[in-house]
């Protein structure tokens, strides 16, 4: 089955033009009774909780999200680029047993774990599967495992964009925000801790 590879290798320049303070995955969104929970944090619990095997792509840089993933025992390619489509091309050459990929992003951690697992059912029967919500395209975007080497070959911040486009989409309905719902300014960052799932107040 297809794996997710979650990117957490951007810098985050509008959450630090809006006011916020230093990588925006690092920012803590939720508090519970035993620690706090960064965006990062928040993440990659839905995408673990998934099931599905989980690999991330970071910057040198953020050591605190190469300490999340190490407590979580989750594999890490490190990326000196931050543009979408190296860190991509990094991720896929360092997960070459996968049958598919995942494509989410690590500043989206409401997405919850069915959602991951419906799009990875779906990538079973199509090249390119992607969740949408009321018309809205989100993430994670799939790509199956013949689109390997044209994953490899991502450049630029435009990410899988064109790769996307240029081959017939199966669309996943959910009637869920999470699926376009992202942290960009530091007044995204209130949300509340239920069951183990991470949801927006707003």
């Amino acid at each position: 089955m297809a794996g997710i590879l979650l990117l957490a290798a951007g810098s985050g320049n509008r959450f630090i033009a809006a006011g916020g303070t230093g990588n925006k995955l690092n920012a803590v969104m939720a508090k519970t009774a035993e620690n706090s929970v960064t965006v990062f944090d928040a993440t990659l619990a839905q995408t673990i909780a998934s099931g599905l095997r989980v690999h991330v792509v970071t910057r040198p840089d953020n050591v605190p999200v190469q300490d999340s993933c190490a407590r979580a025992k989750v594999p890490v390619t490190l990326a000196e680029t931050g543009g979408t489509g190296e860190s991509i091309a990094a991720g896929v050459r360092d997960t070459p047993d996968w049958d598919g990929w995942l494509i989410h992003l690590a500043d989206m951690p409401f997405v919850t774990p069915d959602i991951f697992i419906a799009v990875a059912d779906t990538l079973r029967s199509a090249l390119v599967v992607r969740p949408y919500w009321q018309n809205a395209p989100g993430h994670p975007v799939g790509f199956a495992c013949p689109l390997r080497e044209k994953l490899l070959q991502l450049r630029g911040d435009q990410g899988a964009r064109e790769l996307i486009y240029s081959h017939e989409i199966l669309r996943v309905d959910f009637n869920n925000p999470a699926v376009i719902r992202d942290i960009d300014l530091p007044s995204q960052l209130s949300a509340r801790v239920s069951n183990g799932n991470m949801y927006a107040t707003s």
